[in-house]
Order: C-alpha cells, then sequence, then structure tokens
C-alpha cells in the first residue's frame, strides 16, 4: 500500500516519543450499512475533555478531521481557538460516504477510501483538505484514512495534495473480511515513504506482544478459531501471544504499558495514542456507554501518561515534530 519504504534507524538512547492522535468524526452507527444522513457532530462541543487532559501533560494532539467536523461550525468552532494558540495540529480523515462528491456506490467496501476509483479518491480528498483550509486558514500536511484504508493510489494522491506525513497504518490488524487492507504484518516502527522517500509514515502503535515470537500471528489466528474455549484469553494470561494497540477504546491502562514496554524493549521510541472524538460523549461509540465508563476512558489517558512520562521519561511531540526530528537523523 506503500510502496517503497525506507526504515528509520534510530539509537536506543533515543527518548520515546508520544504524540496523540484523535479522529476526530461524526457520530453515526459504527456496525450498520454506511449512512451519508448521519453527520451529526455534537459529540464536539465535548472534546475539551480530552484537551484538557492533553494540556496537562503538554501534550498537542493531531486532530484528524473529516468533511462534517470540516464544514460545519458545530465541528470546528471548538478547535479552532486550541489551533490558534499552538495547542494542537488538524490533519484530513477521509470518510468517504459523508464526504462529496458523492460519485461512488454506497457500500461497506466504499467506506475505505483506498477501495475507490482514483478520481474518485482524489476528489473526495481535494475537497476535504479545500474544506479544513477554508475553516483552519491552512491546509492540512498530514492525513489518516478513515478505517485505516490505504489503497493503491493513495500515495500519489497524497504527493499531489501536498500531504507530507500518514497516519493509516493499523497494525497488526488485518481488515481483509470487510474488504479493508491487512496489516497483520506491519511493523509500530515509523518508515519513509513516497516517490522521494520523504514522506513519513507514523503508525498506529498496536502489536502481537508475548513470547511467541514469529509464531504470534499464526498462534492468534488459531486461537481465534477457538474463542469458545476462551483459548486467546488462556495464551494472553500465559503471556504466550495478545493483539494489543494503544488506545483507551477497548484496551486497559495494563494493556497500554504492556505493549509500550514490549516495543519499547524491542527498540520502538515512536508511539502513538489514538482514539475517536465521539468517545468523550457517553452512547456515542461501543467504547462509552455511561458516565461510569467516561470517567474510566478519561482516567486511563492520566495513567497512561503518568507511566510514559514519569516511568518512561518519554517526550510529548507531534507528527510535525516527530517528522523535523526524525529528518534530523538522515
Amino acid at each position: 500500500m506503500l510502496g517503497e519504504i525506507t526504515p528509520i534507524k534510530v539509537k536506543k538512547e533515543m527518548r520515546p516519543q508520544l504524540i496523540v492522535v484523535v479522529d476526530t468524526e461524526e457520530e453515526f452507527n459504527w456496525s450498520a450499512d454506511p449512512d451519508r444522513n448521519e453527520t451529526g457532530v455534537s459529540a464536539m462541543k465535548y472534546i475539551t475533555r480530552a484537551q484538557e487532559i492533553c494540556d496537562q501533560y503538554g501534550l498537542a494532539p493531531c486532530y484528524v478531521i473529516d468533511y462534517p467536523v470540516a464544514t460545519k461550525p458545530e465541528g470546528y468552532e471548538p478547535l479552532k481557538q486550541i489551533f490558534s494558540e499552538g495547542r494542537c495540529e488538524i490533519g484530513a480523515h477521509l470518510h468517504p460516504w459523508v464526504n462529496p462528491p458523492f460519485d461512488e456506490t454506497l457500500s461497506r467496501e466504499n467506506m475505505y477510501p483506498g477501495n475507490l476509483a482514483r478520481d474518485i479518491e482524489y476528489n473526495k480528498l481535494l475537497n476535504l483538505s479545500n474544506a479544513i483550509e477554508a475553516s483552519f486558514g491552512k491546509k492540512p500536511n498530514t492525513y489518516k484514512a478513515g478505517r485505516y484504508g490505504l489503497g493503491k493510489n493513495t500515495v500519489s494522491i497524497l504527493k499531489e495534495l501536498g500531504f507530507e506525513i500518514d497516519l493509516s497504518v493499523c497494525p497488526p490488524v488485518d481488515y481483509r473480511a470487510d474488504g479493508g487492507p491487512d496489516y497483520s504484518d506491519a511493523s509500530a516502527e515509523p518508515v519513509w515513504f513516497g516517490p522521494e522517500q520523504n514522506m513519513l509514515e507514523i503508525p498506529i502503535t498496536g502489536g502481537f506482544v508475548g513470547w511467541g515470537g514469529a509464531a504470534s500471528k499464526q498462534l492468534f489466528n488459531w486461537a481465534q478459531l477457538l474463542k469458545r474455549f476462551k483459548v486467546p484469553g488462556i495464551l494472553s494470561r500465559l503471556n504466550i501471544v495478545d493483539r494489543l494497540m494503544l488506545s483507551p477504546e477497548g484496551f486497559n491502562v495494563e494493556e497500554h504499558i504492556k505493549v509500550t514496554k514490549f516495543l519499547y524493549n524491542q527498540g520502538v521510541r515512536t508511539f502513538t495514542w489514538s482514539f475517536h472524538s465521539p468517545s468523550v460523549v457517553p452512547g456515542m461509540t461501543p467504547y462509552v456507554h455511561n458516565e461510569s465508563d467516561l470517567e474510566r476512558f478519561l482516567d486511563s489517558f492520566r495513567r497512561y501518561f503518568d507511566f510514559f512520562f514519569n516511568q518512561l521519561s518519554g517526550e510529548a511531540s507531534t507528527p510535525t515534530r516527530l517528522k523535523a526530528q526524525l529528518e534530523a537523523l538522515k
């Protein structure tokens, strides 16, 4: 999907870098077929619930925003002051089904923008980029495909539209059953890509964790076939293999620390904390159903950030800051 890549070698002495990426989007039913009419962005009124925690730790989140957020005052206004004060970065997040032009067939497969015909993917991302510039006064240089949906044309489109950073790769998840890409063999480490190898890929932080080693993927897939016998949980408790991601959605603090330590010991020094903007309001996503869930959700930010900065001696970064830092290593 990225084509030719150049691995980035960092010294083990490099302090771990943490970026926060927020999939900033409309509220919709994740398990249903795509609906062009689901464009509400009421959750954005409460995005400060997460932003204020990030402020306390010196973290400037990268809000990758989609078309409804970029074009509705209710969506973009809560971010404008934060952006103007340098407390966040703004990127692009393409949800094709709510992003004009609407020239494609409406289907679950086409929710992955990389599955679209090149001209459709290009025009949708062009419209989104222009909408973001109209609302924030600056074109985005960072992209995250909706549903992590990179495709065969995405890299050349990003290059043509002036994007420099991509955040779409999502190890170690395989989305092929739903029509999406396969990231099960992808690394959590950043790489250079693009025609001149000067575009930066910063993957989602995730991996197969445990002492299963090279057999981890096969063991994990085998365990999924035996879910009824609770085999995945058994392998996790025995620390043989677990599939973990650095997100407050679906993973607890112990798992956040576990995947971070595992990847850190493998030499990874860049980490991405990611979540979806509607999760700051109960009932908007599958991860936060009520006020108790919300309290646990937000508390996981504080607990993980405490670990990262105090125990791991990490540093706060952003996609553009990280790109400049890694360019200096060339």
